[in-house]
């Protein structure tokens, strides 16, 4: 079961409709608003809790506990990257690693993982 204790959280504007991106990473661009991450393996700011739309206030958990929707398998203890629609899976080769699954997870399925700041390529 997915829980969430322990986390940082910082309130950013959305540069895109975040409104059904809820437990999923995002990415902060250059004009210092955030966007759904796109690209697999890239590195991301945190995942986002409170969804909003358009030039709204969103809420991104980037550091601590968090809940992340898988995109593939996931597994138990390891590293976790995203795909190119936000979601998490296991971290391959020259990803970015945003922190490590504290429980086995597969396509759809939301899980809690200890999200990192600043991770290594896998």
């Amino acid at each position: 079961m997915a829980t969430m204790q322990s986390r940082n959280t910082r309130t950013f504007v959305a540069g895109e409709d975040l409104s059904t991106a809820q437990f999923k990473f995002v990415t902060l661009e250059a004009d210092g608003e955030v966007d759904l991450a796109d690209s697999a393996g890239e590195n991301c700011v945190g995942v986002l809790l409170v969804e909003g739309g358009a030039t709204r206030a969103v809420t991104v958990v980037i550091d601590g506990s968090t809940i992340v929707e898988c995109g593939g398998t996931v597994t138990a203890g390891g590293a976790v990257a995203t795909d190119g629609t936000g979601r998490a899976v296991d971290a391959t080769a020259s990803d970015i690693i945003m922190g490590y699954a504290r429980e086995a997870g597969v396509t759809g399925q939301r899980i809690e993982i200890e999200l990192i700041q600043g991770g290594n390529a896998a």
